[in-house]
């Protein structure tokens, strides 16, 4: 609280009143950075130009304009103690750790027939690279190479490794990949393994295993803890991290993609943004309703925060029984403008939710599940499976992180500063939000 108090006294006994003007040319530049930037994603030739120079200039037009006028230090404290204050408060309201560990089950007992799959393309080639597949046996594993020269069924390959007695299921690869033998895991009860072998490996980030040493996930056999976590669903289909709708779904379909994501990015986004083919989805979240969307993301549990439909942060628990959803409504560049405004614009939309349907004005809906392409039939209904899954991760994972809350919720900060008591808010089983968080905008 006194961080955040520090904040706005600053600029105030630096310029006095007319903080207040110069808190407005900080959001203008904010503005204009946002038009900016939907300029250049929405736009191809001379607009987008403009707003690649637009996003650019603006932000270093306003620090140039601060330093010139003596306000580019208090400004900088002024920041430097607003974002003290909310992961102060963020901390403060923090039930703790979010290491699993803290209440998974230690395993006594090594599995006699453990089965790994291993993809030698992923991650440019990091099962050869860390020679993933020789530690995987000599740990008693037995090891199923993906042949790289043709297309294999990755799921009737887990269901035959069940059938001939595995009691363990593990995938060295990327999320899609585990998606898939965890569903087989899940179905059968059996413990599964995650070796972050993949690209970007988000499931493996949330667990808090190590990105960069995927060979030490084998310890898990060894030296492990049981967790259960949730599963979610998109029909059908089995996703650890989100499934995505809209842009970043249309996106990943293009062949492309894989070896030339910025690029061809850039080359979709205008169409799909505001071309004859853009997508309008409509969504449903427990008892709320969005229309008119450009993107969803629906997560296995909520993420922290969210940058875009590839780098969505990190998920605080993997057991919370609920889906995360984050929508994307800007339409126009008085919209792109307004987003400043933070989840009151209307441009950005957060919420959890038990179940999620989602659809739009055709047959069928592209979906990236896990960063992989499909096509389900609309609408989509997504749903999660409380502790579905049982995962097997080391004792000691250096990726176990403090838990924060997604938003620091001041009124209740303030009472535990002066030492006020008040009651835990608890999660709405119908709406899954808890009872503090704020509805839909608009």
């Amino acid at each position: 609280m006194l961080a955040l108090l520090g904040s706005i006294l600053v600029p105030l006994v630096a310029a006095g009143l007319r903080s207040v003007l110069w808190a407005l040319a900080g959001i203008a530049g904010l503005a204009l950075t946002a038009v900016g930037a939907w300029w250049t994603l929405a736009h191809t030739g001379t607009l987008r130009a403009l707003g690649a120079a637009l996003s650019v200039t603006a932000p270093i037009a306003v620090l140039a304009l601060y330093a010139t006028f003596g306000m580019l230090g208090p400004a900088l404290l002024s920041l430097g103690l607003w974002l003290l204050a909310v992961t102060a408060a963020r901390t403060a309201l923090s039930p703790g750790h979010t290491d699993p560990a803290q209440s998974g089950q230690a395993v006594t007992e090594m599995p006699r027939t453990p089965w790994v799959l291993m993809n030698p393309r992923s991650g440019g080639g990091k099962v050869d690279r860390f020679d993933l597949a020789e530690k995987a046996r000599a740990v008693g594993c037995r090891v199923t190479l993906l042949d790289v020269g043709r297309h294999q069924d990755i799921t009737e390959l887990a269901r035959q490794a069940v059938a001939e007695g595995a009691d363990l299921l593990a995938v060295a690869g990327g999320d899609g990949t585990q998606a898939l033998v965890a569903e087989v895991a899940a179905r059968h009860n059996l413990p599964f393994v995650v070796i972050p072998a993949g690209t970007r490996n988000h499931f493996a980030l949330d667990l808090g295993l190590d990105r960069d040493d995927p060979a030490s996930a084998l310890e898990a056999l060894t030296h492990g803890v049981e967790l259960r976590v949730d599963l979610g669903y998109a029909a059908d289909r089995v996703f650890v991290n989100n499934a995505s709708f809209g842009t970043y779904a249309s996106v990943v379909t293009d062949p492309a993609y894989r070896d030339a994501k910025t690029r061809t990015t850039l080359r979709t986004l205008p169409g799909l943004l505001t071309g004859e083919g853009a997508p309008r989805l409509r969504m449903r979240a427990d008892a709320a309703h969005v229309d008119r969307l450009q993107a969803l993301l629906v997560s296995n549990n909520p993420y922290g925060r969210a940058v875009d439909a590839a780098r969505p942060g990190r998920r605080e628990r993997l057991d919370s029984g609920f889906l995360g959803v984050v929508c994307v409504r800007i339409g126009d560049t008085a919209q792109a403008a307004r987003i400043v405004r933070g989840p009151r614009s209307g441009g950005l939309i957060r919420l959890t939710a038990g179940v999620v349907v989602v659809e739009a004005g055709a047959d069928s809906l592209p979906v990236g599940i896990d960063g992989e392409h499909v096509v389900l039939p609309s609408p989509v209904v997504c749903r999660s499976a409380p502790g579905a899954l049982r995962v097997r991760v080391p004792r000691r994972r250096p990726g176990a992180r403090r838990a924060g809350g997604a938003v620091a919720d001041w009124p209740r900060v303030a009472r535990l500063a002066l030492g006020r008591s008040f009651p835990d808010r608890e999660r709405d089983p119908l709406s899954g939000r808890g009872n503090g968080e704020a509805g839909l905008p608009g």
